[in-house]
């Protein structure tokens, strides 16, 4: 069985690959020239890596056509928040043409083949105090640039499913975090400051934006997994949530991560760390993805921080 990762050499991408090859996949995945193989290194004698900008039809139909994937799991995107307001139209066509051209290639040249949309629980947006924990059937009320692209993903391939048959899966994931998270998310971004803290190579203070927002955490070794199961279990056509159900306040991860470090550190604000909007309660309904495979997060939240943490004090 072939297996395609877009974006391989990624966060969740180089745990999926690791996933896959666990179970006897043969793997390929698409890098960019510029991209950093650092995440992936391990990997390199055991899956097969494609140059390809995503963003060149030409080049896609061409990787397509010469591999024919059984399966292809699209996490590539643009999928930093902030960038998406700082470059808006650069966020939408990246991520809306990309998947443009993986599924007209699909279409011509492995129609058979199922793709796994990795879309974000940022699509919900503005979400209300009574409508927690989000179900698949909650109203979308984008808040970036990013949101909008994820939903007009999940959209093309409900399109592509009606229109040519194509086995299409959305799967709305909320935040996940453990080893090699981007140090520009906030669990990962926490763990990096303690790191160099404890290393002495930044004074004792961590700083912070807001620490109130209740968020949805799921470990990112579990998420992969669902993934998988996605593809193998889900119908085409269709939404899931992937989430842990458990909601947790950006300070309760702040101390967790300090509880692992005997380091005196001092905490403080950054303004340039707050949202221009930012949700308080972002908690995530997985039942409908657990009542088709049997799915649910096993890694405990104190050991992804633990692992999270320790990979930063091995990296720097």
């Amino acid at each position: 069985m072939k297996a395609l990762i877009t974006g391989i050499n990624g966060f969740a991408g180089s745990h999926l690959a690791e996933h896959l090859l666990g179970g006897g996949f043969e793997v390929s995945g698409t890098i960019r020239s510029s991209s950093s193989l650092r995440h992936v290194v391990q990997l390199r004698d055991m899956v097969r890596l494609y140059e390809c900008e995503l963003t060149d039809h030409a080049a896609v139909e061409a990787m397509i056509a010469e591999l024919r994937p059984d399966l292809i799991f699209h996490l590539a995107a643009q999928s930093f928040i902030p960038d998406s307001w700082a470059a808006p139209m650069e966020t939408i066509h990246n991520n809306l043409s990309c998947q443009v051209h993986l599924l007209e290639a699909m279409r011509k040249h492995c129609p058979s083949g199922k793709i796994l949309i990795a879309c974000s629980s940022e699509e919900y947006g503005q979400v209300e105090a009574d409508e927690v924990p989000i179900k698949e059937t909650n109203p979308l009320r984008p808040l970036s640039p990013y949101a909008v692209s994820k939903i007009a993903q999940n959209f093309l391939g409900y399109q592509y499913f009606k229109n040519y048959g194509l086995h299409a899966v959305c799967v709305r994931t909320f935040n996940h975090t453990g080893p090699r998270r981007g140090e520009q998310f906030v669990t990962s971004n926490f763990a990096k400051q303690i790191a160099e803290i404890e290393k002495g190579l930044k004074p004792p203070v961590l700083y912070v934006g807001n620490l109130e927002a209740r968020r949805d955490f799921t470990d990112v070794r579990d998420v992969v997994r669902a993934y998988g199961l996605a593809l193998d279990k889900c119908e085409p056509g269709e939404v899931y949530n992937i989430a842990s159900g458990v909601g947790r306040e950006v300070r309760e991860v702040l101390n967790i991560l300090l509880g692992f470090s005997t380091t005196q550190i001092d905490i403080q604000q950054d303004t340039s760390r707050l949202r221009p909007s930012d949700v308080k309660v972002v908690v995530g309904d997985y039942s409908k993805f657990h009542a088709r495979t049997g799915w649910h997060p096993e890694i405990p939240f104190e050991s992804t921080l633990l692992d999270l943490l320790n990979y930063w004090r091995g990296t720097i």
